[in-house]
């Protein structure tokens, strides 16, 4: 049921006490002192019994001790003659109660019952703290590219400052798991980190979303209502897809930026707020700014610290890692007890451009567990689309695995993956002439 340690200086009261606790089914251990109690005190006793005046010490101030080195285990302290100040002041240095020996007694067992509960309680807490950390930490940012890897670096970098950061990339991949990131790694961990796509949302609903509106501002506004900027105050707001946000707004987002201030919708006076802001777009801000789309203001102010996330197609060397992670995941979500995948899937996995980056991989991942009746994932559970691209022509059929042309075809087509279909950037990089990979293109049938 529970271990409990009795610490008291009293033999016969210390001996009779534990006789009635084991008889109740707990696991019982003594102890006569402050020195021996700390020695018997380990990870696994739940609750402890302690004298309020001990040989070598206080109870009240040992509860302390007891805190500092083991949060979770919980303290009632016994005393002969109970006092306010003593009961006051080992209520604030952490003791689950404080109650007179004797008078009492009846009291004992049922406060071991709630005192195990609330511990229970608090590990559970601390052990989903400890996944979330684990969640979040920059060590769940899965790969060992250079490119993601400089990527992730810049992030630790920035995590312990209050610096505005902007993260740029294609769509789907890992923003907010990078804003997120950055946050529980920073001073504001323990406030909230709030997101928002300012993409999901119309002109006016973004602006109420943002700064929050008082009752009657529009049709509808039947009371005051709190922006996310104010639910994120003290912690990180995250902004994704900022391209998409319209000029005026930019205007109010830049005054909050640069003042920690602004003006709720229908109302008049000013609302300060100390946020962080991580803000994230697939645009191309500089020619947005050109184009007369985004504030040339507003975006200096948002990339004081600028970091790009690459591509997957940057980062072939990570999908197979990212791959048996997905399988895991999808794995325990279903039930299913894939073990891995076919080399010709992990080919195919490799070839193909990833437009949708990390999150499209998850999807076929997730697609193809639910699709696989073995235990290693097959060619046949890739979606349509991709198993077509990479059908074989009668050229390809006659090329051993093993054979230099495979090898050949495999390579340019990784190259041109990474330059997103740059056909002479390619050529570049292979050392070889453009008309040359232009004829092993259509040679291989290649996917350019």
């Amino acid at each position: 049921m529970g271990k409990i340690l009795i610490i008291d200086d009293e033999e016969k009261l210390r001996s009779l006490m534990a006789r009635i606790i084991t008889l109740e089914g707990f696991e019982v251990l003594q102890a006569q002192d402050c020195k021996s109690g700390l020695k018997k005190l380990t990870p696994d006793i739940d609750v402890v019994l302690c004298d309020v005046k001990l040989p070598d010490g206080n109870g009240v101030e040992l509860v302390t001790a007891l805190k500092e080195k083991w949060p979770a285990v919980e303290v009632i302290l016994l005393t002969a003659y109970g006092n306010i100040p003593d009961g006051v002041q080992a209520i604030k240095n952490g003791a689950f109660d404080y109650i007179v020996k004797g008078d009492d007694n009846n009291k004992i067992i049922p406060l071991i019952h709630r005192a195990i509960e609330k511990g229970n309680l608090s590990k559970q807490v601390a052990s989903l703290e400890a996944r979330l950390d684990k969640k979040y930490s920059f060590e769940g940012i899965l790969g060992t590219s250079k490119a993601i890897r400089e990527a992730v670096s810049l992030a630790e970098r920035v995590s312990p400052t209050d610096a505005t950061v902007l993260l740029t990339g294609e769509t789907g991949t890992g923003k907010e798991v990078f804003a997120n990131a950055i946050h529980q790694n920073s001073p504001r961990r323990s406030k909230n980190f709030v997101a928002i796509n300012c993409s999901a949302f119309s002109h006016d609903l973004l602006e109420s979303e943002m700064f929050g509106h008082i009752a009657g501002a529009f049709t509808g506004a039947m009371k005051d209502k709190k922006g996310l900027f104010e639910e994120a105050n003290g912690g990180t707001i995250f902004l994704d897809e900022l391209g998409e946000m319209a000029l005026d707004l930019q205007a109010k987002l830049l005054r909050v930026l640069e003042n920690g201030e602004f003006i709720k919708v229908g109302e008049s006076k000013v609302t300060k707020v100390n946020v962080r802001v991580i803000a994230a777009t697939n645009r191309n801000l500089l020619k947005e700014i050109e184009e007369g789309h985004f504030r040339q203001d507003l975006y200096y102010r948002l990339s004081i610290f600028e970091i790009n996330l690459p591509s997957l197609r940057q980062r072939t060397t990570d999908i197979e890692t990212l791959a048996s992670f997905f399988i895991k995941t999808f794995n325990a979500k279903t039930g299913s007890k894939i073990t891995g995948m076919e080399n010709a899937y992990l080919q195919m996995l490799k070839l193909h451009p990833w437009p949708g980056n990390i999150r499209e991989l998850k999807n076929v991942i997730e697609r193809s567990v639910i699709l696989e009746t073995g235990n290693t994932l097959n060619i046949n559970t890739l979606p349509f689309d991709m198993r077509s691209a990479e059908e074989a022509t009668p050229t390809d059929k006659t090329l051993s695995a093993f054979s230099l042309a495979a090898a050949e075809k495999i390579q340019i087509q990784k190259v041109l993956n990474y330059t997103g279909g740059n056909k002479a950037e390619a050529a570049r990089l292979l050392v070889i002439g453009i008309a040359t990979l232009y004829r092993k293109i259509e040679e291989y049938a290649i996917k350019s």
